[in-house]
């Protein structure tokens, strides 16, 4: 997918003589966290909203350069590695840097987000589990293994908790083989945290128990 279709041109780049005024207006008018700064063809960085509030309408960006946040991706970045940045800078706009630097433009958050909307981990029909081991013991070639070998296939996984002692992992796989699969993981002591409608061992094992408990209360 190439995330350059995505690329924004809409409001153009604010240089260091503009005012703070003309980019409350700005902000005023969008739903943007931060706006883009360049001094002539050199990019600079981004001024958050919540800063250009605080500072003095009448003053110039150029007072206040000390205040930018000099975040981008490459051209060449990878979607998933652009909504890391996303996060990291806490925005919905992102400046997209070329060769030398160049300033191409930006990226919106929602378009790429759609770029995950459309992976197979969403759109295909599925089952998720989600397992936890030891951060020093679980292996992403290990829970590969344990889906193909019952004849599944992963359509997507991430790592959805990360802890000093304890790694969480997130994995969507065909709805084919999904109680086997799960027993596959305990005996390769996973700890399974999905209560999946599938894994039907934990609910017979549950029954069975409240069964016993009936009849030993008679």
């Amino acid at each position: 997918m190439n995330t350059l279709n995505y690329l924004i041109n809409d409001i153009e780049p604010f240089g260091l003589s503009k005012t703070i005024g003309e980019m409350q207006q700005t902000f005023n008018q969008l739903t943007y966290s931060h706006l883009v700064v360049m001094k002539e063809d050199d990019y600079l960085g981004c001024l958050s909203e919540t800063d250009a509030h605080c500072f003095e309408s009448e003053k110039t960006l150029s007072d206040y350069q000390y205040a930018l946040e000099p975040f981008f991706v490459r051209k060449t970045t990878h979607w998933l590695d652009i909504l890391e940045a996303f996060a990291m800078h806490n925005t919905n706009i992102m400046p997209v840097l070329g060769d030398e630097n160049k300033y191409l433009g930006y990226y919106e958050l929602n378009d790429i987000m759609h770029c995950f909307n459309n992976t197979p981990f969403l759109n295909e029909a599925g089952g998720i589990i989600v397992v936890e081991k030891g951060t020093k013991d679980y292996s992403f070639s290990e829970i590969t293994q344990i889906i193909e070998s019952n004849d599944a296939k992963i359509l997507g996984a991430f790592i959805s908790k990360s802890g000093e002692n304890i790694m969480q992992i997130t994995i969507k796989i065909g709805h084919q083989g999904m109680n086997a699969i799960v027993q596959t993981f305990r005996r390769y002591n996973y700890n399974v945290v999905s209560n999946h409608e599938e894994d039907k061992f934990l609910e017979d094992l549950q029954k069975r128990s409240n069964y016993l408990d009936k009849y030993l209360n008679i």
